[in-house]
């Protein structure tokens, strides 16, 4: 009888292990926006942001990332199911991160500490960007778009080999 439970939830445990956010990315967060963080005053507060690359800036000691941000799955990865956004953000790092590798369109995920805020232009638009301090940048790999073919079901007189 013992037998017949401990399969059920040793299989249970196995998917649950299968369904976690790689190691860089896993911690407390608070559940805040990016658009959320511009509209009040969140320095201080640690958060996991992700989105696309809009524009890598190299500087002489760190690199910034200006992100446009999105939901993120469960896996910690963002999520483009729809065009809601989360709002834009920049996101600083110690170090040199090339712009050849971390080019536009590419999904990141950051964890950090919102520093400070932004004001740039984005096009004739004055934005408020929030600043993340990042501690993490985990840049996920190119999605390969896969065609899926989907033949009709045979007719009757095609008959089955």
């Amino acid at each position: 009888m013992r037998f017949r439970t401990l399969i059920p939830g040793l299989a249970a445990a196995l998917l649950v292990a299968c369904a976690t956010q790689p190691q860089p990315l896993q911690g407390e967060f608070t559940d805040v926006s990016p658009r959320q963080a511009a509209e009040q005053d969140n320095t201080g507060v640690v958060v996991r942001w992700g989105g696309r690359i809009v524009k890598t800036e190299p500087h002489e000691n760190r690199t910034c990332f200006e992100m446009i941000s999105t939901r993120l799955d469960v896996y910690g990865r963002p999520y483009w199911a729809t065009d809601d956004v989360g709002g834009r953000f920049i996101a600083c790092r110690t170090g040199f991160y090339d712009p050849a590798v971390f080019e536009v369109n590419r999904e990141v995920t950051f964890t950090g500490r919102v520093e400070g805020y932004d004001q740039r232009k984005i096009g004739g638009y004055d934005y408020r960007f929030p600043r993340l301090a990042a501690e993490v940048v985990y840049l996920w790999p190119v999605r390969e778009r896969v065609d899926v073919l989907t033949y009709p079901a045979p007719w009757p007189w095609w008959g089955y080999w």
